[in-house]
């Protein structure tokens, strides 16, 4: 009998849902910011030297945030500086917050945004259509990688369009994270269809040393509060196990053998440590930043 398991992907609104209540449970964003504070402006410290604009391009820019954010390190850096602000991201949804937050923003007048409703693989598609390969300065993938076909040709197709000092910066689930015993152990049991893959920052090491790129990594600590994801019937908690397994309803449609054995594992310290009475997840990142 075919499982009725169901990908979180086919249902978008959870899926958003699910997000939210993931970045609200996890100090993810909290630790992207703080490397874009310490680290970033090293790592931008040459892309726009004796240049009179800056193109950036964002793939997967989701709502903003952090775009913004680096934006606003770029500015700092080259002040006065013209920036063209590319933003690739397939979610109508995301893009309507991104232009409320850009609205919302002061100080933005030297940086011209332009959105386009569509994947990586489709952005690629149309570039190759129209026989276009504009370059770029510098080009971000934030959490985005696990949701593309092909992984070393995605990379491959966009460390091709950096310009001479330009920088790629990749941030993904950590190797040393709970994601990678997770998903080690049980990725096979969750129904990913073709819109998902499970990469960490491990494996993007070995295919960036089997290309012969130059890189650098970044370990970045995060966690995530799952204790509701113990309570039985918790509607967070649902929501949460949901976004760990990728999976649509996992609490109702899992196998019961399964659905023991990974909330089992979830409380164990390849996945978790207590804190103050709470079960924190790892949800480490790491950023990876390739040189042309």
């Amino acid at each position: 009998m075919a499982s009725p398991m169901r990908s979180l992907l086919a249902d978008p609104d959870r899926y958003l849902r699910s997000f939210r209540l993931f970045l609200q449970k996890s100090t993810e964003h909290q630790s992207m910011r703080e490397f874009m504070e310490r680290q970033l402006p090293d790592v931008i410290a040459s892309i726009g030297n004796g240049k009179s604009t800056i193109n950036v391009l964002s793939v997967g820019g989701g709502a903003g945030e952090m775009d913004l954010l680096i934006l606003s390190k770029i500015q700092a850096r080259y002040p006065g500086v013209t920036i063209n602000n590319e933003v690739v991201e397939p979610s109508a949804d995301q893009i309507s917050k991104y232009k409320e937050r850009v609205a919302q923003t002061s100080n933005l007048g030297n940086i011209k945004f332009t959105w386009h409703k569509e994947t990586a693989y489709e952005y690629e598609s149309r570039m190759s259509a129209e026989k276009k390969s504009k370059k770029w300065d510098f080009i971000h993938m934030i959490q985005m990688l696990y949701y593309v076909k092909d992984v070393p040709a995605t990379v491959r197709y966009f460390h091709s369009l950096l310009e001479s000092q330009g920088k790629l910066l990749i941030i993904l689930v950590s190797g040393k994270s709970g994601w990678e015993t997770l998903w080690k152990k049980y990725g096979s049991s969750f129904p990913l269809d073709d819109l998902s893959s499970y990469v960490s920052s491990g494996e993007l090491s070995k295919i960036l040393d089997s290309a012969g790129l130059k890189y650098q990594l970044y370990e970045l600590p995060s966690h995530m509060d799952i204790t509701s994801c113990f309570i039985e019937g918790d509607e967070d908690g649902e929501l949460l196990l949901d976004f760990l397994t990728e999976t649509l309803e996992f609490s109702k449609t899992a196998p019961p053998e399964l659905k023991r054995q990974l909330v089992e594992d979830l409380r164990k310290p390849g996945c978790s440590e207590k804190r103050d009475g709470k079960v924190l997840f790892n949800n480490n990142m790491g950023v990876i930043v390739i040189e042309p």
